[in-house]
């Protein structure tokens, strides 16, 4: 039965059943209301091999965990996305109280998510019992979340590890205690939030204007945060200058400012004004002024007195790779999302006598997001649970997921046609969503200069090398071309990578961009090279090994014209291989 009435121009002359049946809303469903873990071959695969003999007892939990994000999480974004957070300026007298409302959907689903994710103590603890490593599980609750409202995602997750771990590291005793009651149910609890950018500068942090002075054992905070997410959160890690501190990167240090005082009144935090955001609408995005907040000093006790020890900002930036995964996993998440809707719309829409996913252009282009979703997957999951973690991984691997978050969004548009770019189609909102990726924790360029500081301090490629090489090692028999060819590219990167040392200085800034992007391109070709081989010995199965050919045979192989025309057309017959080992649909 339907649920909408018959038109009169449905029984205009020209039109029949057929016709009729292209455009029958109950034909399209998309992602909303399957269970995301069912339907995604990959992430079993991957959790299969994560987990280990632990997977059967993880599995159910799994399963309860891709219908909720699926279900319920997942049609809760949609409603706040059109109803977002306001903000609630004065009370009734006309005094300050600075709330964020929320929506009841965010609040119904933020309950949901606290209480049911694979991060919380309890749930670590119980894996932990039964002799299960909850990582795999972490890092598969962020990735079906992530699918869902990568705007939620922030909200739950910006800057938890970090407060935690700089206020139990630094803060006063008191102090630690308030913080562990309000992060008792985990760091993704949604109660923090990191304050860096200010009016003078983004990336150029050296550059802030916000002033710590002494006050006690505590500081009292006055400045102006311009760009500051999760604003209705509890636990601020804010960047600040200790008065008579350089003006400089070294005169930067973190300082804890909760929403209460000790005394229990309220904090000296003013919310100017929400932002009024192209996406991620779900996190509360916010101008945040400090008026003599109190804070606390996140650095040594002994150097207290001089408003840290000139190393705060570099103890706070080791603590960005966590952060820059998460938003590599938010890129992942909006590619996984916009792939599936493109899948389920093309499988459903009719043109030209066939459905869209049998017509060949179409088949190429879904064939083409496949291989490039899972080969960001790949990076992903490896920079969340590669040991050890590579120093130079984080950066490249937002460096490409983010970015193909925005294309893939991009892409399943133009795959709905004039459909995708109308609010009520969910790829909309994906691209909207997608687009801050790039941004947050640090933009190409910023990531880029990551990448120079780790070649040039630490030699973070030499183990960046090794890894590839290892991977390579375990690419299955059969498929000696692709492996001898990402061999190969890695000696080349090897040499790439000498060159550029070599370099005059600024035309080595200008070339970062380029090698960053060579280095992205072979790490993810080793990757699927290696799942290759454990999909070989896990099911005697060859489909990754034919995504690591595709995505080689495009990134790595030599530039000849007749490439893409004469390349065997493993794309289109074995198209359905592809598809079936990306999504299923019942």
């Amino acid at each position: 039965m339907t649920s909408y009435l018959i038109e009169p121009f449905d029984r205009l002359p020209f039109g029949d059943a057929e016709k009729a049946r292209r455009y029958a809303t109950e034909r399209y469903q998309g992602a909303v209301g399957r269970n995301w873990y069912d339907c995604d071959p990959t992430l079993r695969f991957l959790m299969r091999r994560h987990l280990g003999d632990g997977f059967g007892w993880a599995e159910p939990r799994l399963k309860e965990m891709g219908a909720l994000m699926g279900g319920p999480i997942a049609e809760r974004a949609e409603e706040t996305d059109r109803n977002p957070p306001r903000l609630e300026k004065y009370d009734r007298w006309g005094r300050d109280v600075s709330e964020v409302v929320m929506p009841p959907s965010f609040e119904a689903a933020r309950r949901d998510l606290v209480a049911t994710s694979f991060t919380r103590p309890d749930f670590v603890a119980e894996a932990q019992a039964n002799g299960v490593d909850a990582a795999p599980l972490g890092v598969a609750w962020s990735y079906l979340l992530d699918q869902a409202d990568i705007g939620m995602a922030c909200a739950l997750g910006t800057g938890g590890d970090m407060v935690v771990r700089l206020t139990e590291m630094f803060a006063p005793q008191d102090v630690k205690e308030r913080v562990r009651e309000l992060f008792a149910a985990g760091e993704m609890s949604g109660e923090a939030a990191q304050m860096l950018t200010e009016r003078s500068g983004g990336s150029d942090l050296g550059a802030l204007e916000s002033t710590a002075s002494k006050d006690g054992d505590a500081w009292r905070l006055n400045g102006l945060k311009w760009f500051a997410s999760n604003a209705n959160g509890s636990a601020f890690v804010v960047l600040a200058k200790s008065e008579g501190a350089a003006d400089g990167v070294r005169g930067i240090a973190p300082f804890l400012v909760l929403k209460e005082r000790r005394d229990g009144s309220r904090n000296g935090v003013r919310i100017r004004r929400l932002k009024d955001k192209l996406g991620t609408k779900s996190v509360a995005s916010a101008e945040i002024e400090f008026t003599d907040a109190e804070a606390f000093l996140l650095a040594p006790s002994s150097s207290a007195g001089q408003g840290g020890d000139g190393k705060g900002l570099a103890r706070m930036m080791e603590l960005t790779n966590g952060a820059r995964l998460g938003i590599s996993m938010m890129g992942l998440g909006c590619a996984r999302r916009a792939l599936v809707e493109s899948l389920c719309y093309a499988g459903a829409r009719e043109a030209f006598g066939a459905a869209l996913i049998e017509q060949p252009l179409m088949r190429r282009k879904l064939a083409e997001l496949i291989v490039e979703t899972e080969a960001a997957q790949a990076l992903v999951f490896d920079g969340y649970l590669g040991r050890p973690r590579l120093r130079i991984g984080a950066a490249l691997i937002k460096l490409r997921a983010s970015r193909l978050g925005v294309t893939a969004a991009s892409d399943a548009i133009e795959i709905h046609g004039g459909n995708g770019y109308i609010e009520q189609w969910p790829v909309a909102r994906i691209l909207r969503d997608a687009q801050v990726n790039p941004i947050w924790e640090g933009g190409d360029n910023i990531l880029c200069l990551d990448v120079r500081r780790a070649i040039e301090r630490q030699d973070a490629h030499e183990p960046f090398l090794e890894r590839l090489t290892q991977a390579v090692r375990q690419a299955p028999g059969g498929d000696d071309a692709t492996a001898d060819l990402v061999n190969d590219r890695i000696g080349h990167l090897r040499r790439a990578i000498e060159t550029w040392r070599g370099l005059d200085r600024t035309v080595a800034e200008a070339r970062l961009f380029p090698l960053a992007q060579y280095m992205a391109d072979v790490y993810a070709a080793a990757l699927l090279l290696e799942q290759a081989g454990w999909e070989r010995t896990d099911s005697g199965a060859d489909r990754k090994a034919l995504v690591a050919r595709l995505y080689a045979r495009t990134h790595l192989a030599d530039a000849d014209p007749l490439r893409a025309i004469e390349a065997p057309p493993e794309d289109l017959d074995r198209f359905k291989d592809l598809a079936d080992g990306a999504f299923t649909a019942d």
